[in-house]
């Protein structure tokens, strides 16, 4: 049974073929270009795959750092969780949970001594009951400490900003804000009748900056037994924030813990606080691969026309070699060898350049990118290995595929008619 894979003579004649003549270079010149095209398609689906790999890992990681990987929140009008120390014993003896902690999640307005307002976010934890291991927020404090305890008595706790909102307020370490309580909106003055809302003191004692900008624009830290009172929680928290062994099972957990724990304890993951962004970020990869694809695909018809070309430009050559004695399925071998190297070759090219140019772009943070709209500072490029391996694998699979009607037609070729072509 004959060999499907070229002998050295037909290998040394599709090179030459490919190389073209001294006289005429322009074979050389064609073989050039649908080499680059192949290279050009291979290295800028590399690095697009690589970009949206970054934005996927890069939100993910800024999300999770002042995000827990679950909560475990309550259905009922007030959304209020009294029985937390109970529920967090359960939770406790969960294998996947590594931590869980009680918080407090409640929206208030900051106004600064200037009298310049600002809405923002507060989260209320105790650092010494453990949420500090529930999320990495301790790691992005930049200026002071997270320690949440006021130098003066005269204020009624201690607050740590993001640096956004710090500079929006214009406030320093030192400083203090005032904060008005949405958990005295039921009081209501009796003279007025209208909501006599409470103006609480709050020394600025910290600022954290954790890339997301969400967060650094718009959060504030401050300890739990106080954020219960300015919630008008009483004993109750918002919620129970879990971090799990894997953030991906955070679903599956979830629905386990909802099964054990039963009505009304209900949970979120983290993912599903971001659906429509993590699944935009998938639509838009598979998108522009799809795209990017098709760049390959022209190059592709770049080799098919490469090939066509030199069918017609040796055409007596192969008429002659079939008279000596070269099979049909030899010639088609000669030009699937012709297509396979330019493949080869262009695909490598191709992926040293993507890789090199994925390199470049993270390292440098050379692009950057408002954070108010894409929550990063920059354009991450994070290069996964089994999407390097596919995309060699597709580029090579349309390189071979290209070679075939050029293939077909040299050896469908009659060797008289081939030797009177002109």
């Amino acid at each position: 049974m004959p060999s499907p894979l070229p002998t050295a003579i037909e290998r040394r004649i599709a090179w030459r073929y490919l190389r073209g003549r001294k006289a005429s270079r322009f074979t050389g010149l064609n073989t050039k270009i649908a080499t680059t095209g192949v290279a050009i398609g291979v290295a800028a689906l590399i690095v697009v795959l690589g970009i949206m790999n970054g934005l996927h890992d890069d939100l993910r990681d800024k999300i999770l750092v002042g995000n827990p990987h679950l909560h475990v929140l309550t259905y009922g009008a007030n959304l209020r969780v009294d029985n937390w120390r109970e529920v967090i014993d359960s939770l406790e003896t969960e294998p996947e949970v590594v931590a869980a902690a009680p918080e407090v999640l409640v929206k208030s307005m900051a106004i600064n001594s200037a009298g310049y307002p600002a809405a923002l976010d507060i989260v209320g934890f105790d650092a010494d009951t453990g949420l500090a291991s529930v999320t990495t927020l301790p790691y992005t404090v930049t200026s002071g400490d997270l320690r949440l305890q006021p130098t003066s008595d005269s204020v009624d706790g201690a607050i740590v900003l993001g640096y956004r909102l710090a500079e929006r307020l214009s406030v320093q370490i030192g400083d203090v804000v005032t904060l008005v309580s949405a958990g005295d909106i039921n009081r209501i003055n009796r003279a007025t009748g209208l909501p006599d809302f409470r103006r609480w003191q709050f020394e600025v004692t910290g600022r954290f900056e954790t890339g997301m900008f969400q967060y650094d624009d718009s959060f504030a830290v401050i300890r739990l037994d106080i954020a219960q009172r300015f919630a008008g929680l009483g004993d109750g928290v918002s919620g129970i924030a879990v971090k799990l062994t894997d953030p991906w099972i955070a679903r599956e957990v979830g629905r386990r813990i909802e099964d054990r724990l039963g009505y009304p304890i209900r949970t979120m993951a983290w993912q599903d606080q971001n659906q429509s962004l993590f699944g935009a970020l998938k639509l838009e990869k598979l998108g522009m691969g799809l795209i990017i694809t098709f760049i390959t695909i022209v190059a592709a018809f770049n080799i098919i026309g490469t090939l066509t070309m030199i069918v017609g430009e040796k055409t007596r050559e192969i008429g002659i070699l079939l008279a000596m004695g070269l099979v049909p399925r030899g010639i088609g071998r000669i030009f699937l060898a012709q297509g396979t190297a330019i493949g080869l070759v262009g695909t490598t090219l191709g992926l040293l350049l993507g890789l090199t140019v994925g390199y470049l772009l993270d390292g440098s943070e050379l692009i950057k990118i408002d954070p108010s709209v894409y929550f990063i500072d920059h354009l991450p490029v994070h290069i996964r290995p089994l999407d390097v391996l596919v995309v060699v694998a597709v580029s090579l699979a349309i390189s071979l595929a290209a070679t075939l009607p050029a293939s077909r037609a040299a050896a469908a070729l009659q060797p008289v008619d081939a030797i009177r072509h002109e």
